[in-house]
Order: C-alpha cells, then structure tokens, then sequence
C-alpha cells in the first residue's frame, strides 16, 4: 500500500524541492535494489524461494494545504489538496507503465536539467478533467547527457508523435527501433 508520503518546501522553504523529490527517488530505488540483493542472496544460502520488492514512486509539483491536520485526539503534520491527489494517481500508474518512477508535468519542468527524463502518456486520473502529460525518470544528469540516452529520447519521441497522429505502423516500427537501442 502507500506506506510513505514526503513532501519538499514546507515547513521550510525550499527551492530545490522538485530536484530533491527526485533525487530521494532514485536513492530509494538504488536502496530496494542493494536490498533485494541481498535478500536474493539469503534466500539462494538458506534454498528458500526469493520475491523481490518493487516499488512505485508518484511525484508531481502544485499547491497544497500543509500543516497540522487531524483533531486535538490525534493529528499529522501534512499535505492535501489536487497536486498531492495527482501524486498519489501517478504512484497507482507505475504498474500500468511498468516503470517505478512517474512525475508530472510541473516537476518535469523543473527536473529536465538534471535528470534523464523520457515522456510518457497524457493521462486523465480520477477527479481531475484536463489530461496531465506524465513523464519518468530513468536517470541522473550522467545519463541524460550521454549520447546513448539522447537517442533512446529521440526514438521515444518519434514512437509518441506516431502514436498520437495514429500511425501504428510507424509507432511499431520506432518501439523495436527502441527495445533495440
């Protein structure tokens, strides 16, 4: 289930807060991989069956209610409102896409200097009437400044623009160009 929400700029005010919600990302995925490792490698020692933990990470950037919510019995520190929703809708999406990262457009904007980032889908999550253009990171800035990834976005982008003006043959043909890549 959602076991962890965090959130960046409050009650300080932070202006890198979309670049560290992203960094913290990829940090828990390199965690769950060395995690999984060894858990792998117990799991061979000891002849018992190894299940790996996965993980889906939702962020997106907008204004939000922060602050002490609940009653005097029990209360949080946190966040609500339309752009932690979009958070939450985007973290339920990483299955469907297969990716463990989604983020929105707003983040996107802010991390497409520092992070590997690849377009994904417009997608209309619950609750919300104007489609969102979702995106994932799938590096650091290392990686997104490497020729091999700027390729990998070109044919991505190609596969998109032929899907969208629907010219499935095309968008076929640029996906095994990418799965090739």
């Amino acid at each position: 289930g959602d076991a962890i929400m965090a959130f960046w700029n409050a009650p300080i005010d932070d202006p890198t807060h979309e670049l560290n919600a992203c960094e913290a990302a990829l940090d828990m995925l390199e965690r769950v991989e060395r995690l999984n490792r060894e858990r792998e490698a117990a799991a061979k020692a000891n002849g018992i069956l190894f299940i790996p933990i996965n993980i889906g990470v939702g962020i997106n950037t907008g204004r939000c209610v922060v602050g002490n919510i609940g009653s005097d019995l029990r209360f949080d520190y946190s966040v609500l409102g339309d752009s932690v929703n979009l958070a939450s809708r985007l973290e339920g999406q990483c299955k469907s896409y297969g990716l463990p990262i989604i983020i929105g457009s707003k983040t996107a904007n802010a991390a497409k200097d520092k992070f590997a980032l690849l377009e994904l889908d417009f997608i209309a999550v619950k609750g919300k009437k104007e489609p969102e253009v979702v995106y994932s990171i799938v590096g650091r800035d290392d990686l997104a400044n490497s020729g091999r990834f700027q390729r990998w976005r070109e044919l991505n982008m190609n596969m998109l623009s032929r899907y969208r003006s629907r010219d499935w043959t095309g968008a076929l043909a640029a996906i095994e160009q990418g799965l090739a890549a």
